[in-house]
């Protein structure tokens, strides 16, 4: 507490973060990185997801607005609709860049190079699993058609990033191979796929920061999220030297999906909150998801990063003193720097008296700290019978205030009265 009699926060401390490396890495790029974000590329690919063309508009002018660098569309090639759809939000005039995703594959080029698109992202599977059993080819033939697409779509001054699939099931050798081929062609970026979500951030460390040694071009990583690692990995690369990450809303996307955009904000934030700030308005990220859920018919789910409605909810009771206290002592997350309010639960019997202290206080009740130990006392004991809502706490302590008034506490401590109240009486 400072002179004042203010309970410090701790931003009012200097202090290292605790969360970044205790030794700078130069190669580090945790406080440098663009969002790719996916949604509408991945997130397409998603069990329940089918965006009509006024929802990718609404989607894209959000991801928009939040702050996202690029935004990502399913290739024009997949559709007639698919590419009618990127025509017209390339036209929309977001800041945000543009991108589609397409096959390394010629035809695939010629129709995504004239819709207007920013940049495109070329990807050709180079593990074993898919030169066998998906397209079939080489790795003479898969540099050989990159070394094609990418000369073409550089001809039309646009973005390009070529992009292994399935990364880390690919041959090491085979893979640098590859990348110092299209790196000397001048692609803007070179890309990692975790592409079944298989790879650990240890892995993914040594294969970025090894990537670095070998590229000069920008590296963009893309995790699934199969194993729950996808956050992890992301955080991991960027530690290592890659300057782009792929999200989506949630994490929709093929399967268990990839990085959610929400998740890794939170990462992200953990790092370097005023970087974060300054770059993203964090305080859209709720509607933006709940946008995206809304679309494809699920529920944020209870424990999601950050707009979870259990996010910044604490209950037993000495985590609730030290948060009163400090919100630091069990936030790492400021719920007010993403638009959300904490919530300190205190009808169940894991309250303490401090949390019942703190809400006699709003409600403006004149009862000591004896007092409040003994309300308290008789919320454990109603809420080892039930769980007790907000309302029935507050009924409880009007009813205290009032019988400690009257002189009826005796009365209401046996129960004749602190009943009716709960019950709302």
């Amino acid at each position: 507490m400072n002179s004042n009699g203010r309970n410090l926060n701790i931003d009012d401390i200097s202090r290292p973060n605790p969360y970044l490396p205790r030794f700078s890495d130069l190669l580090s790029r945790v406080s440098n990185f663009s969002i790719i974000e996916s949604t509408l590329r991945e997130g397409e690919q998603f069990a329940n997801a089918f965006f009509d063309t006024a929802k990718k508009i609404e989607i894209a002018k959000a991801l928009d607005d939040f702050g996202v660098e690029y935004i990502e569309l399913t290739s024009p090639a997949a559709s007639e609709q698919s590419r009618l759809d990127c025509i017209e939000i390339c036209k929309l005039g977001l800041k945000a860049k543009i991108l589609t995703h397409i096959r390394c594959h010629m035809d695939d080029a010629k129709i995504a190079v004239e819709t207007g698109v920013d940049g495109v992202d070329i990807v050709i599977g180079t593990s074993s699993y898919l030169r066998e059993f998906s397209h079939g080819k080489d790795m003479d033939y898969i540099a050989n058609a990159a070394t094609k697409v990418i000369n073409f779509v550089k001809s039309k001054g646009i973005e390009v990033r070529f992009s292994s699939e399935d990364s880390f099931r690919s041959d090491l050798v085979d893979l640098l191979a590859l990348y110092r081929t299209v790196d000397k062609l001048g692609v803007n970026r070179v890309g990692i796929a975790d592409t079944v979500g298989c790879a650990n951030p240890r892995q993914v460390y040594e294969l970025v920061r090894t990537l670095r040694g070998v590229v000069s071009c920008d590296i963009e990583c893309h995790f699934h999220n199969d194993t729950g690692c996808a956050i992890a990995n992301a955080y991991a690369a960027l530690e290592a030297g890659a300057t782009h990450i792929d999200t989506s809303v949630l994490g929709i996307g093929e399967r268990n999906g990839i990085t959610p955009l929400g998740g890794f904000i939170a990462r992200m934030y953990t790092a370097n909150r005023d970087y974060n700030k300054s770059k993203y308005k964090l305080h859209m990220l709720r509607d933006l998801e709940n946008l995206v859920a809304d679309a494809v018919s699920v529920q944020v789910p209870f424990n999601n990063y950050i707009t979870g409605y259990c996010a910044f909810t604490h209950k037993a009771g000495i985590h609730a003193k030290a948060i009163l206290n400090n919100p630091s002592t069990y936030e790492i997350l400021k719920p007010e720097d993403f638009g959300m309010t904490r919530y300190v639960s205190i009808g169940h019997r894991l309250t303490g008296w401090n949390a019942v202290k703190n809400r006699v206080e709003q409600l403006s009740l004149c009862l000591n700290d004896e007092q409040v130990k003994r309300v308290t006392a008789k919320i454990k004991e109603l809420a080892d019978i039930r769980p007790q809502s907000m309302e029935d706490v507050d009924n409880l302590l009007r009813e205290y205030h009032y019988a400690v008034e009257s002189g009826d506490v005796i009365k209401f401590e046996n129960g004749l009265t602190g009943t009716n109240c709960v019950n709302g009486s």
